[in-house]
């Protein structure tokens, strides 16, 4: 299995506890990751102001990267792009050149084809059109790797990268699901607590985002604490006490006892919905 993903800690965010239970069963887990995250900021409130912290970033990120890996039981694989930032203002600034969202699809695809050729996974998972949200990065990686898929499946294309591998199934990752946010925000309400959800459920109203569709869902819950540890273990960039910890554990396994995937495409017969990401292929 390959989970596409674009900066260090989205593996963990995105379909960590899907990662660590296929780890746990003896599934080959590889994470791939475009960039190292360099244009990041440190957005744990608790190590604004180190030393040097702003400084070391980037080689921080890695060693974050290094440990949640651990603990989830994976391997990651850095492809060697350099993160192309999120532009504010109106209208956003250029993309600073060289970045991965500036470059061609079918260019940046290339270390995934080899990684592809080389893992030879049945499953693989990435992003939706829009990335999720809207950093360029994240809308690129979705790009990028429908290049990668359809050029490591073709025996003409780059030949030099490997011999030809078909990945039998395509997830998109759909772990940030309003009907999760909307269920989730329900519980807490009902129990008088205050939901992490509540502003952003608005904001995806005012903005009438649709909802992309949900075909897979693996239930997770023995594994929400290696998730939540692989989620700590990037600390420049998760408040342990921050929004996504807030949601009492109980409700959770209560509430949405799962992680969310769309079946984008399959070489083998499936039955809808499913509860397994490798069913039709085991």
């Amino acid at each position: 299995m390959i989970a596409v993903h674009a900066h260090p800690d989205d593996e963990s965010s995105k379909g960590g506890a899907t990662m660590a239970k296929y780890a746990a069963e003896g599934v080959r887990v590889v994470v791939a990751t475009f960039t190292g995250g360099e244009r990041g900021d440190v957005l744990n409130p608790k190590l604004k102001g180190e030393p040097g912290i702003e400084r070391d970033l980037p080689a921080r990120r890695r060693r974050e990267m290094a440990e949640a890996a651990r603990v989830l039981g994976i391997e990651q694989r850095f492809l060697g792009f350099v993160d192309s930032g999120l532009p504010e203002g109106d209208p956003p600034p250029p993309l600073p050149a060289r970045s991965f969202a500036t470059i061609e699809p079918s260019v940046a695809a290339l270390p995934l084809v080899a990684l592809i050729r080389a893992v030879k996974p049945q499953v693989l998972t990435t992003y939706d059109p829009s990335g999720g949200y809207p950093h360029p990065d994240h809308v690129h990686t979705h790009s990028v790797s429908m290049a990668a898929l359809e050029i490591a499946a073709d025996p003409l294309a780059s030949p030099e990268l490997g011999p030809p591998h078909r990945v039998a199934k395509v997830y998109y990752d759909q772990g940030i699901s309003i009907d999760r946010a909307a269920a989730l925000d329900k519980a807490m309400a009902a129990r008088g607590l205050e939901s992490p959800y509540r502003q952003w459920l608005a904001d995806r109203d005012r903005r009438k985002t649709p909802a992309r569709p949900v075909t897979t869902q693996v239930p997770v819950a023995d594994f929400f604490a290696v998730r939540d540890a692989a989620l700590r273990a990037h600390a420049s960039q998760v408040d342990p006490d921050g929004w996504f910890f807030l949601v009492p554990r109980d409700i959770e396994r209560e509430v949405w006892p799962h992680e969310d995937f769309e079946l984008v495409s399959s070489t083998v017969p499936v039955v809808l919905p499913e509860s397994d990401l490798f069913a039709g292929v085991r």
